[in-house]
């Protein structure tokens, strides 16, 4: 089934972490370990590459750039995030980003999808077989994982241009525009509340993932475009502030936003330590998910406020993520799950790539 994923951070991978995503998972993963590399704790782990996504037919994603502002050095090393002393350095690294996917164009790895009709020409070639399935080009809308690079509204107007067709404002720890992710108690700044008017004007998208609970309502209130949740599970299922609430979950789906269910075992599983504790001992498994899924159903009474926001390779691999995943070709094992839990086949539809449809249409320019 043709699938979406909307969160994945494909650049940061090929730059920040030297994988040539052209070759398969297994060829990465067999270099790292032939090099010994032990920075990051998914070296000869990873998940995700362009030839296992054309193989799990994910043909659309929504993929990142991401780049830190810190001032006093790297308050996320562990995480593996360089964070720049100057927001012209942030934005510099975000460029060299730019630069891999649209050089990945330029090869036709991948294909920018800047508005509704590039969108739909695309579709009509993942549809069709014209082109093999090995080396159909893979579409793609650009997005920022935190807004640090966006220097000011010039630079912002700059991304657009690029075509950056959404922004979430925070990720981990204090940023310049928004609190994130176990920073919980602050939210928007000012600089980030004028981001989020400027985004409406412009009809950029706002990813609400990793904001805070102050941060989120905050946001609510002043922006009044296009929302979604990218990569995002349940509080109700996990306990602790990375998930949303209920209420949180209601607000997206009440002004037409979907959740994307994301596979990070920590997001999984109560308690889980990352680095230390194993997927398979504790019983996580890709139907891990669907209990996120279910309870989001059950708000709703329907399932069109449910997708995938994988985010497989989000600084981890296959020793953070559901034991029966090995690579990202394998979310089309969902199918026959989703048949097993008495989704129908228009809800399983829904979560692979309908959902995800409406809401870009809504978003993307007619031309």
């Amino acid at each position: 089934m043709f699938t979406i994923d909307g969160h994945l951070d494909l650049a940061t991978n090929a730059i920040f972490l030297n994988r040539d995503l052209t070759k398969s998972v297994f060829e990465i993963r067999a270099k790292e370990k032939s090099l010994g590399w032990t920075d990051t704790q998914d070296r000869g782990n990873g998940t995700v590459a362009l030839p296992e996504m054309r193989k799990g037919n994910v043909g659309l994603a929504i993929v990142t750039i991401i780049s830190r502002y810190s001032e006093f050095g790297n308050p996320l090393a562990s995480l593996g995030l360089p964070g720049w002393h100057s927001q012209e350095q942030a934005y510099a690294y975000g460029q060299a980003q730019l630069s891999w996917y649209q050089l990945m164009e330029e090869k036709g790895e991948l294909v920018q999808i800047k508005n509704a009709d590039q969108l739909e020409n695309h579709l009509k070639v993942w549809a069709g077989e014209s082109v093999t399935d090995k080396i159909k080009p893979i579409g793609f809308i650009l997005s920022l994982e935190g807004a640090d690079s966006i220097i000011n509204k010039k630079y912002l107007e700059k991304y657009y241009q690029s075509g950056l067709r959404a922004i979430g404002p925070a990720h981990f720890g204090n940023g310049l525009y928004a609190a994130g992710t176990h920073s919980d108690g602050t939210g928007l700044t000012l600089i980030g509340k004028e981001l989020l008017k400027n985004m409406d004007s412009m009809g950029i998208a706002l990813d609400a993932t990793h904001l805070t609970d102050t941060g989120f309502f905050e946001a609510m209130d002043i922006f009044n475009g296009v929302v979604w949740a990218s990569h995002q599970n349940c509080r109700a299922i996990i306990k602790g502030e990375r998930q949303f609430s209920d209420e949180q979950l209601k607000i997206i789906g009440d002004r037409g936003g979907v959740i994307g269910g994301a596979l990070d075992a920590w997001m999984l599983h109560t308690d889980y330590n990352m680095g230390k504790d194993n997927p398979k001992q504790l019983g996580i498994n890709l139907e891990k998910l669907l209990d996120h899924f279910d309870h989001i159903c059950q708000l709703f009474g329907n399932s069109n406020h449910i997708c995938f926001g994988t985010d497989l390779d989000g600084l981890f691999g296959t020793e953070q993520t559901p034991y029966d995943m090995d690579t990202i070709a394998d979310i089309q094992k969902f199918e026959q799950i989703l048949t097993s839990r008495g989704y129908a086949t228009m809800d399983i539809e829904n979560i692979f790539y309908k959902n995800w449809l409406r809401v870009l249409k809504n978003t993307l320019p007619k031309n």
